[in-house]
């Protein structure tokens, strides 16, 4: 039986719930939230994890975000562009070793046309029933409406703070409203919308994310990435801490308990934070998503968007076994479909 406090948190959660487990020093009762986040994760989603493969198709991004290494003013980097028929047998070579999604993410690279993009989409969906996952930043309606009717499943934008003060100090010329009113636009069209922030980011209080879950909520997102703040050294934050672990499994479990049914990921950030015992806890306290690399080696490497990045190399066998006898450990599985958020409900 939960306690009062932890119902409330599920039945509708205030900025006060919220902070009490933000701030708790007293290690029963954060025990208690992750056991009921893995027990609401059970009774929603099940048992499954949802394999996701990601490709970073580019690194170019127009964008001057202050905690990102891949930012336009990021001169130490080599850039790359990955061709569309490359995308698109990169994707197909995922699909036949078994993936049922993949996430095509990029930084904002005006490069690619609209035309690029619906080239890409409807030869990937020519593969075969496998959904696409588009992460490549702001567009207006009619491009993201364009992506849908190519067949585009979902997209992820991630505003990394909902705090309008500290979203503009990282952000230089970038609108808070405007990210939100894209996220409302891509719920709209029928996309699966995912949205995210980052832990322990340098000026953020622990009320800005309760006040973040509560958007997530009220947004009535599909998926969310939360993982910790990394700083990189080509970047302004490169002398801040980085976020923890610990306060991002409680973002995790926090999510889970509010939004119930929605697809989490645990996240690859999480794991270079915690390299050991990372993936396995968040998939214990909330998670059933893993978002495995699959973007070739001669291009993975500049992917840079935070130092140390841990990699996934799903094009090893090895790593699908090693996955798969943890995941059995645990009373878990690897899920044969795609994964949907509507299919929860």
């Amino acid at each position: 039986m939960i306690n009062q406090r932890l119902q409330q948190l599920f039945d509708g959660p205030t900025v006060d719930d919220i902070l009490f487990y933000l701030e708790t020093n007293q290690a029963e009762e954060v025990e208690a939230l992750y056991s009921f986040a893995d027990e609401t994760r059970e009774k929603y989603v099940g048992g499954s994890v949802h394999l996701r493969a990601i490709i970073e198709f580019s690194n170019y991004c127009r964008r001057g975000c202050c905690y990102c290494g891949i930012n336009r003013t990021n001169k130490n980097i080599k850039r790359y562009r990955i061709p569309p028929k490359e995308i698109v047998g990169i994707a197909r070579d995922a699909y036949f070793k078994g993936y049922k999604t993949v996430v095509l993410q990029s930084g904002e690279d005006p490069h690619y046309t609209l035309s690029d993009y619906l080239f890409i989409i409807s030869e990937i969906k020519k593969t075969g029933n496998l959904a696409i996952t588009l992460a490549f930043g702001e567009k207006n309606e009619e491009e993201y409406r364009a992506y849908f009717e190519a067949g585009a499943d979902r997209f992820l934008l991630k505003h990394e703070t909902s705090d309008p003060g500290l979203y503009k100090e990282l952000n230089p010329g970038m609108s808070l409203e405007n990210r939100i009113n894209c996220l409302k636009t891509l719920k709209a069209i029928g996309f699966e919308t995912g949205g995210g922030i980052m832990i322990g980011l340098p000026g953020q209080t622990l009320e800005s994310i309760a006040k973040d879950l509560l958007l997530f909520k009220e947004l009535d997102l599909d998926m969310i990435g939360c993982g910790p703040f990394i700083p990189h050294p080509e970047t302004p934050l490169r002398d801040y801490p980085p976020g923890t672990a610990e306060m991002t499994y409680r973002v995790l479990a926090l999510n889970r308990v509010i939004m119930r049914d929605i697809n989490l990921p645990a996240t690859t950030a999480l794991s270079t934070v915690d390299e050991t015992e990372g993936r396995r806890l968040a998939l214990q306290r909330g998670a059933n998503v893993v978002m495995p690399n699959f973007t070739p080696p001669k291009y993975r490497r500049y992917y840079d968007i935070y130092p140390n990045k841990k990699r996934i190399e799903v094009s090893n066998m090895d790593y699908r076994n090693e996955l798969e006898t943890m995941l059995s450990g645990m009373g878990r599985y690897v899920s044969r479909s795609a994964g949907y958020h509507q299919n929860n409900k």
